[in-house]
C-alpha cells in the first residue's frame, strides 16, 4: 500500500471559495465515486453539461480534480478526484475573508452529512447486514491543544490504514462515511 499523502494546507482564499460552492461540492462528491465526464455529471446532478463543464475546469485549475486522458475521446473529457490530505489553516491564521469562507464550507458540509445520515436511517431496513454497521461513539476527553492536534493526526493515520486501491477492495465492501468532530467545550456561561 502506498504511503499516505502528506498534509496540504490550503491558504489560497480563491481555492477555498471554490470548495465552498455548493455545485462544486456536489461534483467533487460524485467524482469520489469514480471518473465521470460533464454529461454524466450533468445527468446525475440534474444540471446542464455546460454548467458542469465550467465547474470541472475551475476545480481542475486548483488541482482538486484532474483529467483522465485514457478515458477521454475527442472533445469528451473525463475527470477524477485527486486524493489528498487537504487541511485548512488554524483559525488564528485565517483572515476574516477566509473565516467567512470556511464557515460557509462547514455549514454546507454539515448539512450534507445530516442529509446523508437521514437517508441511511430511512434505508436501514433494506440494508441487510449493513443495517448493523453504524459505528457511533460519544466521549469526553481532557486534552491540551497540542494533544488534540496529535489526536487528529492519529485518526488520519488510522483512516489511511484502511484505505486501499479499488483493485484491492474485497467483494462485499462498500463506501463507509467516516467523520471526526472534536472541539473544546464552551466554558459555562459563554
Amino acid at each position: 500500500m502506498p504511503d499516505p499523502p502528506g498534509p496540504q494546507e490550503i491558504t489560497d482564499v480563491e481555492a477555498l471559495k471554490l470548495l465552498a460552492h455548493p455545485m462544486r461540492q456536489r461534483i467533487e462528491r460524485q467524482l469520489r465515486q469514480g471518473p465521470a465526464n460533464s454529461t454524466t455529471l450533468a445527468r446525475a446532478l440534474g444540471e446542464s453539461s455546460g454548467l458542469t463543464s465550467y465547474h470541472l475546469r475551475q476545480l481542475a485549475k486548483h488541482g482538486f480534480i484532474e483529467e483522465v486522458p485514457e478515458l477521454s475521446r475527442g472533445r469528451e473529457r473525463w475527470w477524477r478526484h485527486v486524493p489528498a490530505d487537504r487541511r485548512i489553516p488554524p483559525y488564528s491564521r485565517q483572515s476574516p475573508e477566509m473565516r467567512e469562507v470556511v464557515e460557509e464550507m462547514n455549514r454546507l458540509d454539515f448539512a450534507d452529512e445530516l442529509e446523508q445520515f437521514t437517508r441511511f436511517q430511512l434505508q436501514r431496513g433494506q440494508m441487510g447486514e449493513w443495517a448493523d454497521a453504524l459505528a457511533w461513539s460519544r466521549s469526553t476527553i481532557k486534552l491540551t491543544a497540542d494533544e488534540l492536534t496529535e489526536f487528529l493526526e492519529e485518526y488520519v493515520k488510522l483512516l489511511y490504514r484502511f484505505k486501499r486501491p479499488e483493485k484491492e477492495t474485497p467483494p462485499g465492501a462498500r463506501v463507509v462515511l467516516a467523520r471526526l468532530l472534536a472541539f473544546p467545550a464552551p466554558a459555562d456561561g459563554e
